[in-house]
């Protein structure tokens, strides 16, 4: 394991999956607890972001962290749903549709990519304009206080649904494109 930058700030990213979930336990009152989780959320978006931009930047990209990277974003966006499920702040179902996509996305790029046809399946505009529903979703349900005249948990609510559609529309895109070497390998 390549010990750079980018990886440190995945490893970081991972290490804050327990203060977003643990800090509604903790005795704090719902503000303090709200505060806390977004800003660590928050954290962890803008870190994804930089880890990337320094792997590249610095010529640092490693095979260890381009299998990490998606693993740190798909724990941390699993946690912050089930919190939010728990907390009474998103629909199970809808959770439930974007960590099963996850978890079958992540399973059918593995598949494809042991056997030699990852960049059928590699990351489309779709998934990224998933990921950013997901990631203004997240925060808004997490922090669920209006800012200003803005009504966050309605926004949030909002946000969530459309990064489900998109979820399914994106995992539809994938399995399309996979599909030809599916239909091959499974005769």
């Amino acid at each position: 394991m390549p010990l750079n930058i980018p990886n440190l700030l995945t490893w970081a990213r991972i290490l804050l999956i327990p203060l977003v979930v643990g800090v509604f336990y903790m005795p704090l009152s719902v503000g303090e607890q709200n505060f806390i989780a977004t800003t660590a959320f928050l954290v962890a978006a803008i870190t994804d972001w930089i880890d990337g931009w320094l792997a590249r930047k610095l010529n640092q990209i490693s095979a260890f962290g381009a299998f990490l990277d998606p693993v740190a974003d798909k724990l941390m966006v699993a946690a912050a749903l089930v919190m939010l499920v728990k907390l009474d702040r998103a629909d199970a179902i809808l959770a439930f549709v974007i960590i099963g996509r996850e978890i079958a996305i992540s399973a059918l790029r593995e598949w494809m990519a042991h056997i030699g046809a990852r960049k059928s399946v590699a990351v489309s505009l779709i998934g990224k304009l998933k990921t950013i529903a997901q990631m203004t979703a997240i925060p808004m349900l997490l922090w669920h206080a209006p800012i200003g005249p803005l009504n966050i948990v309605w926004l949030g609510t909002l946000a969530l649904w459309v990064a489900a559609l998109l979820t399914l529309w994106s995992m539809g895109y994938y399995l399309r494109k996979a599909w030809p070497e599916i239909s091959e390998r499974s005769r």
